[in-house]
């Protein structure tokens, strides 16, 4: 979809907010102008659930709603077009303003220290559902439908066919927010150059096994040898893509399971138990007990230094001269301008960006010259771990927002995420969070021309990405040291382990503060005696645990790739 045909239904739309005519005449004309048929709902369904907003909203006519998220083309839609459709069909009046992610979370921050009401509603990350739980600031969506929120809660909501809930859901069993959106890091290609003959052959007769794609980091070293320096239609390409400015969307690069992808941590899904791809530790009763490998944590142990000291290597060896200066916006552009052979991985976020005609990697027809596929694992991963992320932009409700003013922003998180519009707004964003979306024939439809976007949602190895999970206590605290840490073994400041040092030791602080302050009661942190790595290796291995992991020793292993039309055969099969 269009931005200007965005605004120009939005336009519409506003020229019929006067509270006075909300209305089921306002319903259809939104349901004309902008659904349609792009809904998993027939037309009579979807007239049934705008009376429902229309009735229920009644209490709440004339009332002013403020709610915020971070500024991606989903929201964008939500803002300009839903929000205006919202306010016409119900007559509560819905500013839902867009800034910045980190400026998201200053404000929920803002609000949950201060209990001064700054917005009624936040999209904002699941990677804060152990800040959330621990807290106790936001209401449990859990107890809110059954109780207060029950008159408000869509008897049409449909709960299990959002494919994010296990992602919002805490060790209390409680839902603490409802997905919105949500897209995944994968691992990204030239489709067209692993098919060219030239390629497969010179491959094949360097390497020994099949151009493919890598299923481990052994295999994807390999294929970024070969394809930098490499002519490719009459120019030299580069085997990789990444980025190393010293800069807040460093630490996303990592915290963003890239040590999970590595084998840092423990099995389990949707993330490691006891220990979690962030390299903290929590006990039986879900309590943080440390982050570095002294107290049991892997946060600074074998495979996150290995981790880092490939994403280093990579970086120098294989990506243009430039990467290294980029942050995270600058360099995700750089794939679609047709010198990069493949990236570890990218966000799906992107590909609205990554399939425009005329872009050098689209085909004249609009169909991609690459595809998404899951991504490699490092020497230390098992199978069980969890493999890459997915970001989760899930609708918060803090408990200092008045129940009046939670109702009607609780009508407004269902609207923009209900059956009836989720379809098309699903086209414009690609941020998929339902099922019976995922599966509706305009994605069959359309999926060819979304480079394995939809073949992967469908897929059953969708499970083993997700967002950050319950172990960490203060995500906002936490996660800002990341960047500077990595920026020091990114700049040469500090070697990869002595980094990785630096970042458990000021984790470790965070959560002796917190443990000190005991503002998150029993399922705050409660740090552990330290002891040397074997010590830990060993009892985690008498539990049948395996984190922190042994150094190993040959940490080239033998190369795996795999077909993908025989990938994505293998997922229709199952």
């Amino acid at each position: 979809m269009r931005r200007h045909l965005m605004t120009t239904t939005a336009a519409m739309l506003l020229a019929m907010t006067g509270i006075a005519f909300a209305g089921m005449e306002e319903a259809n004309r939104f349901l004309d102008a902008e659904i349609g048929d792009m809904s998993t709902l027939s037309r009579a369904d979807q007239e049934k659930e705008m009376q429902w907003f229309i009735d229920a909203a009644k209490p709440f006519a004339g009332m002013d709603i403020k709610v915020v998220s971070e500024t991606i083309t989903t929201h964008e839609y939500e803002s300009k077009v839903l929000a205006p459709a919202f306010t016409a069909i119900t007559g509560i009046k819905i500013t839902h303003d867009l800034i910045g992610e980190g400026d998201v979370v200053e404000k929920l921050q803002t609000q949950m220290q201060s209990g001064e009401n700054v917005y009624d509603a936040y999209v904002n990350d699941s990677d804060l559902i152990g800040t959330h739980w621990r807290y106790q600031q936001a209401r449990s969506l859990t107890d809110w439908m059954a109780n207060e929120g029950k008159d408000v809660t869509n008897p049409g909501l449909d709960l299990q066919d959002f494919i994010g809930l296990k992602f919002t859901t805490a060790p209390d069993g409680d839902l603490y927010q409802l997905p919105d959106q949500q897209f995944a890091n994968l691992y990204w290609f030239r489709y067209d150059w692993f098919n060219d003959e030239k390629n497969k052959a010179d491959f094949k007769a360097k390497y020994g096994y099949d151009l493919g794609v890598p299923v481990n980091w052994s295999a994807y070293e390999d294929i970024a040898e070969f394809f930098t320096g490499r002519d490719v239609g009459g120019k030299k390409v580069y085997g990789h893509m990444d980025y190393g400015k010293k800069d807040p969307s460093l630490g996303w690069r990592f915290t963003d399971a890239w040590l999970s992808m590595a084998g840092n941590g423990d099995k389990g899904l949707p993330n490691g138990l006891p220990v979690d791809e962030w390299g903290i530790k929590v006990d039986e009763n879900s309590r943080p007990v440390g982050s570095c490998v002294a107290r049991g944590g892997d946060t600074n142990g074998p495979a996150a230094v290995y981790s880092i000291q490939k994403y280093l290597d990579w970086m120098k060896a294989y990506a243009p001269a430039a990467a290294q200066g980029m942050t995270f916006s600058e360099s995700g552009p750089v794939p679609a301008q047709g010198e990069i052979a493949q990236q570890m991985f990218m966000y799906t976020a992107f590909t609205a960006d990554m399939v425009k005609d005329g872009l050098p990697v689209v085909n004249e027809d609009g169909t991609p010259k690459w595809r998404f596929a899951p991504s490699p694992h490092g020497v230390y991963w098992k199978e069980g771990m969890k493999l890459g992320y997915q970001d989760v932009g899930s609708w918060t409700i803090l408990k200092s927002t008045p129940d009046d003013r939670a109702k009607a922003a609780w009508l407004y998180a269902q609207f923009v995420t209900s059956k009836t519009v989720d379809v098309k707004k699903s086209h414009v964003g690609l941020t998929l969070i339902r099922e019976s979306t995922i599966r509706h024939q305009s994605f069959t439809d359309r999926a060819p021309k979304l480079g394995g976007l939809i073949e992967f949602y469908r897929s059953p190895a969708r499970v083993q990405w997700s967002p950050t999970g319950t172990n960490v206590p203060d995500y906002p605290k936490l996660a800002q040291l990341w960047w500077q840490a990595i920026g020091d073994a990114a700049s040469g400041a500090k070697t990869p382990q002595e980094a990785m040092d630096s970042l458990c030791e000021e984790q470790e602080k965070v959560l002796q503060r917190l443990e000190r302050a005991g503002v998150q009661g029993d399922i705050g942190p409660k740090l552990a005696e330290e002891h040397d790595l074997e010590y830990w290796n060993k009892d985690a291995v008498a539990k049948g645990n395996l984190a922190p992991q042994l150094k190993i020793e040959d940490e080239k292993e033998k190369p795996i790739t795999i077909n993908y039309d025989e990938l994505v055969k293998s997922w229709q099969s199952n």
